[in-house]
């Protein structure tokens, strides 16, 4: 028997390098057939060439391109014409709504105008909307919110954490179940995976629960496609969307060691069925129990009534384009006075870094909120290494040093807002499911420039001296890191 199999081991010592080249070389000609940005496909190449074994398997996990990108786009096709044939119906309405905010938008009107010719969103005049700082304010409002519900409890989260809070809103939502109320919770499995004690309670009380996309051994190619949304729907006429997940620690009551720094809105009025169908959808892609979007998911209080215009940019690793960068592109081409940004991480792509650099140059006042200390240690020093061209233009760059700023938000000319889950980073713009809300309220906005304020107080501003300052191997690090900046 040893005979036989002696010639095969030969092969194998002498050729072994033979199948781990052809694979090295499919790969590559894989990667370059996909045509992506020059810039990330060279990354992925340097990767694969430059970590034997490692960077195929780095490639194998976070390079791939979203293989269910087919089924989202193509499953629930009857009920995307049922919304189709809706917004056909509304037009007319939906375009006096771009010519009366033409009339107190002006040029920033037309990022309303882009999602509305993209068939993503439409402009929904006369909502009710409520800036909600951190934990203490989002988490009282959630819970009163949820107590009134008397129709549905729709939830998705990124992570869901089964500490206080978690178990606290868990036994609320059996409660409301228990009265009738049909509840759904959809969490990432990737940022929720500690729930299935919680899962069974709930299974048991009749709450609804679903995780997207499990992580599996036989889907372990989809892991890095995470759905980073938070949203709450109620009622079908209210919502709660913004960077807090469920979690106590972004409750600042002294028991936490870092300070979390967030911000989400409630929102009421009918912009909220927008929300409801991209919850619809996503539910469905996640395999949940089948459900149809009739009157009672729409809305059962259409007496809402308020000055916000409210649209919504909602990008997917599946999406024809990054929807919500290209938004955000447009916003700030159309600024005129100010620019006030809000991350906790800063991977710009190319088009952002060279937007903001053009409207500081051209004398709007761009002003950029990140953290001094981050929860990653490579997007930290990555980011670092994008500030140097922005501080050379104009750019005001302040590091937060009271605690974690985690907030995702953007405001234009204190007229427009972006409040949601996307970060200012590639991974937010080409490879997460994220959505972001578009809100033309002035109140609200003034309120966010006023929170924006107290925000650099707890700041540390950033200029070329400063930046110079830092050492030769921190900048050297920042460098290293930006080589990863495509593939973040």
């Amino acid at each position: 028997m040893e005979e036989y199999l002696k010639p095969i081991f030969d092969f194998s010592k002498e050729w072994y390098w033979l199948p781990l080249a052809l694979i090295y070389v499919g790969v590559i000609i894989t990667i370059l057939a996909e045509n992506r940005n020059p810039t990330k496909t060279l990354a992925w190449l340097l990767v694969i060439v430059f970590l034997p074994g490692l960077g195929l398997l780095i490639y194998f996990f976070f390079g791939r391109r979203f293989q269910k990108k087919k089924i989202f786009r193509e499953k629930n096709k009857g009920e995307h014409q049922v919304f189709y044939e809706r917004w056909q119906k509304e037009r007319p309405l939906l375009e006096k709504n771009l010519e009366l905010l033409d009339h107190s938008l002006g040029d920033l009107t037309t990022a309303y105008r882009f999602l509305y010719n993209e068939n993503i969103s439409a402009p929904i005049l006369n909502n009710q909307v409520k800036l909600l700082i951190n934990g203490e304010q989002k988490f009282p409002e959630l819970i009163e919110a949820i107590k009134n519900a008397k129709h549905h409890i729709h939830l998705e989260y990124y992570i869901y954490e089964t500490d206080k809070v978690g178990r606290d809103l868990i036994s609320l939502l059996i409660q409301k179940a228990k009265q009738g109320v049909e509840v759904r919770l959809l969490v990432d499995d990737f940022g929720s995976p500690k729930m299935k004690k919680e899962e069974k309670l709930m299974e048991n009380a009749g709450v609804l629960f679903v995780r997207f996309l499990p992580v599996r051994f036989t889907s372990l190619s989809d892991s890095n496609f995470r759905n980073h949304r938070k949203i709450v729907i109620i009622d079908g006429s209210t919502a709660f969307i913004g960077g807090i997940n469920i979690s106590g620690r972004y409750i600042n009551n002294g028991e936490n060691a870092v300070f979390w720094r967030d911000t989400s809105v409630k929102i009421q009025g009918r912009s909220v069925f927008l929300l409801q169908f991209q919850f619809w959808l996503t539910w469905h892609f996640s395999e949940g129990s089948s459900f149809k979007l009739t009157d009672g998911y729409l809305g059962l209080d259409r007496n809402v009534i308020g000055d916000a215009a409210v649209s919504f940019a909602l990008s997917d690793p599946g999406s024809p384009a990054p929807y919500n960068m290209e938004a955000i592109l447009i916003a700030i081409s159309r600024a005129s006075k100010s620019i006030q940004i809000c991350t906790p991480y800063f991977v710009p792509s190319e088009q952002i870094s060279t937007a903001l650099q053009v409207a500081a140059a051209s004398g709007i006042i761009v002003e950029l909120i990140m953290p001094m200390h981050s929860d990653s240690y490579i997007v930290h020093h990555a980011s670092f290494s994008f500030l140097k061209p922005l501080l050379k233009r104009g750019v005001h760059v302040y590091l937060y040093e009271k605690g974690f700023m985690h907030a995702k938000t953007i405001c234009v000319d204190a007229k427009l807002a972006f409040i949601g889950t996307v970060n200012m980073d590639i991974r937010s713009f080409y490879i997460n499911f994220e959505i972001a809300a578009l809100i033309n309220d002035l109140e609200l906005c003034k309120e966010l420039q006023k929170q924006f304020e107290l925000d650099k107080k707890d700041s540390l501003f950033m200029d070329m001296k400063y930046w110079k300052s830092r050492s030769v191997f921190k900048r050297g690090l920042d460098s290293i890191c930006r080589l990863m900046a495509p593939v973040l």
